[in-house]
């Protein structure tokens, strides 16, 4: 018995400050859609200025951006655990649900594992925590972490973000406990959707200077009082040690700081934020499915040519 066609699902992808949030909300006005976040830090509660989590409109059940229901946005405590395995499964119910109302799901976002565990149906090994060894590898230091992990799994090594020590950990842990690799034990099953995945092309320049402006938005926004509000309340928890945050961690406890200290905060930020995008680009250049596009009349063709009568412009 053959399986019926797939529902349809649009990805909206793109290193960070590319513009992916404005692109996701006209293509979902436009073709009468609901977007899922695919952004591991927009999952937090309370961590809304270092991760430029776009403003919600007031006076709305849910999380609304610009008339448009966004999901998976502020779901979790900065406390809890979260991964891409839960983001999956959360996606994946939401997308249902939306394609349930007869609207079409538009998931946006940067985080290339929580795209691909969806758009690939990613099947994540089911493993005991360690504990002991979690602590263990929580004292050692992103250099040497990588090392240890790089030695148990010399492919996975070259894909992973190795400045993200909640995935080393992980990594470590699957290959240790099950004896694979981290990256051979993420099976790949049937995928659940049809996707179009929409890249945003943007230029080296022009997304340092988009980089420039989103950090001195953030500070004028009020990211020193957010940042040491947060880690005053959790400590350096994994969530906390992420661009826009750690930056801080050094300099709180000689507040107030002064003109020096914020001038050099904010150059460690956007710097590293530039280098978070570059780490982007090349995870995204490996996936051969990605259309990149220029601009929005040419991401509009593509999802019309993709929705075909299903396409619902307004």
């Amino acid at each position: 018995m053959k399986n019926g066609p797939k529902e349809k699902l649009i990805v909206i992808l793109g290193p960070t400050a590319s513009g992916k949030t404005d692109l996701g909300i006209f293509l979902a006005k436009k073709y009468d859609g609901e977007i899922i976040s695919a952004d591991s830090r927009l999952v937090y509660e309370g961590m809304d200025i270092g991760t430029a989590k776009p403003e919600k409109d007031t006076g709305t059940e849910g999380y609304v951006v610009k008339g448009i229901p966004h999901h998976l946005i502020d779901i979790c405590s900065p406390k809890k655990p979260f991964n891409a395995a839960l983001f999956k499964k959360k996606a994946i119910k939401e997308i249902k649900n939306i394609q349930k109302k007869n609207k079409n799901a538009f998931m946006v976002g940067g985080t290339g594992l929580y795209i691909d565990a969806v758009a690939n149906n990613l099947d994540f090994p089911k493993i005991i925590a360690d504990e002991r060894l979690r602590e263990e590898l929580e004292r050692t230091d992103m250099d040497s972490l990588f090392i240890r992990y790089q030695e148990l799994d010399p492919v996975g090594a070259e894909n992973i973000d190795r400045k993200n020590k909640r995935r080393l950990i992980r990594a470590i842990e699957v290959c240790k406990s099950t004896g694979k690799s981290f990256w051979e034990n993420r099976k790949l099953k049937e995928p659940i959707f049809d996707i179009l995945k929409i890249g945003i092309v943007t230029e080296r320049e022009s997304i340092l200077d988009r980089i420039i402006r989103r950090v001195d938005k953030m500070l004028k926004k009020g990211l020193e009082e957010e940042a040491a509000c947060l880690i005053g309340k959790y400590g350096n928890i994994p969530p906390l040690q992420t661009i826009g945050y750690q930056e801080w961690k050094d300099y709180l406890e000689k507040a107030p700081l002064d003109k020096t200290d914020i001038a050099l905060i904010r150059e460690r930020i956007i710097i590293n934020t530039n280098k978070f995008a570059k780490r982007q680009m090349t995870w995204f250049k490996k996936d051969k499915e990605i259309h990149w596009i220029k601009d929005k009349k040419e991401a509009s063709r593509l999802v019309s040519e993709f929705l075909g009568n299903k396409k619902r412009p307004q």
